[in-house]
């Protein structure tokens, strides 16, 4: 099974940044997909962003375009895979995951069902 480790977390004070980065072990697949899903206590699991294996293709839900941003590392050799967080609000306060997808396709979704493996999550507490 594919493992992933979610870091960065922590705790920020309202209009702050964080960056979450999720380090994945090797895969041998050609087209995969990471996306970052939180959970907020009480709340379903929402998806808030995905990039393809190439980087080249990238999703935000309007809500949280400008404000956080998704990247990976520049050689694809770190298996490496940043969601810089700014302008952090209360609301942002969740318990933040990464996810593999093995789908190949050269675009990417948010949907959970998409996704194979999971990490364990990184907790954001952002307060006002």
């Amino acid at each position: 099974q594919l493992q992933l480790v979610e870091s960065g977390g922590g705790l920020v004070q309202a209009g702050g940044s964080l960056r979450l980065s999720c380090t994945f072990s090797r895969v041998t697949f050609d087209y995969y997909a990471i996306g970052w899903f939180r959970q907020a206590p009480g709340k379903e699991r929402e998806g808030i962003s995905c990039i393809t294996s190439g980087a080249a293709a990238t999703y935000f839900p309007n809500s949280l375009k400008g404000r956080h941003s998704i990247s990976r590392d520049r050689d694809n050799t770190k298996n490496t895979v940043y969601l810089q967080m700014t302008s952090l609000k209360p609301e942002d306060t969740a318990v933040y995951y990464c996810a593999f997808s093995r789908l190949r396709r050269d675009w990417c979704s948010i949907s959970s069902g998409d996704y194979n493996d999971w990490g364990q999550g990184t907790q954001v507490t952002v307060s006002s």
